[in-house]
């Protein structure tokens, strides 16, 4: 039986009960998870699992197929114990924060110049998104920043909701890399939408609205050859200064 993935219905969750399915290297296979695995740019969680008296360190989280891997430093629970998992909430939710704001930023670029996400990748509250430019558009940066910042301020809601695969990609609206990355095995897209805004098919794990994502700067513009820029930013909260 696969993974459930809670985190993609609800990423507020903090912990779960879960059982042991199977042991595989120095880790374990688990019937449910909040833990998000690496993948699409985002980092895997990590956290703890705690069986009876015992506790031991998430440190990796991967899937192998339809089933999600926690890599373990300790002992192994036992298979068919049952175990609590507690994520590093801090951690995680700076990941939820710079998520959004990648969202955020590809919705604005898409919104006022009509450009691809080309690739990106992200660790907590920093983050770098390329896009399909040649050349960046004058004041780019600082326009980008203030168009951010303005989007976070109306504190726009954040909905997630299931399409079928087919009616999914039938709408070009909701891939917005150069290159849909979305595995042939997927049948059922998973789609963040922030209101109003930008709505895109993923997989990641999000804040409940924009106003929880923090202030917004671009850090640094690159070129990265003939029609590929990259955008690095970065977040603070709400009370600090940009720097």
């Amino acid at each position: 039986m696969a993974t459930d993935r809670l985190y993609l219905r609800d990423a507020q969750l903090r912990s779960m009960n879960a059982e042991v399915t199977a042991h595989i290297d120095r880790g374990v296979v688990l019937d449910r998870t909040v833990f998000y695995p690496v993948g699409g740019g985002q980092p895997h969680d990590t956290g703890r699992l705690e069986h009876g008296e015992t506790e031991v360190a998430v440190i990796e989280v991967k899937s192998l197929g339809a089933d999600v891997w926690h890599g373990l430093e300790g002992d192994l629970p036992p298979i068919g114990a049952s175990v609590t998992g507690h994520l590093d909430w801090e951690r995680r939710h700076q990941l939820m924060r710079t998520h959004t704001a990648l969202h955020i930023l590809c919705g604005v670029i898409w919104n006022e110049w009509g450009r691809s996400v080309t690739g990106g990748n992200m660790s907590p509250l920093a983050a770098r998104m390329d896009f399909e430019f040649d050349p960046l558009p004058d004041d780019f940066a600082s326009r980008v920043e203030n168009l951010v910042n303005v989007e976070i301020a109306a504190d726009r809601p954040i909905e997630v909701s299931f399409l079928p695969r087919d009616t999914a990609l039938a709408d070009e609206d909701l891939i917005r890399t150069k290159v849909n990355l979305i595995p042939e095995s997927v049948t059922e897209i998973r789609v963040v939408d922030i209101v109003g805004l930008d709505k895109q098919a993923d997989g990641g794990t999000h804040v409940a609205a924009t106003g929880s994502v923090g202030r917004f700067e671009v850090v640094k513009t690159e070129s990265k050859g003939k029609g590929n820029k990259r955008v690095r930013i970065r977040l603070h909260d709400s009370h600090q200064p940009l720097s």
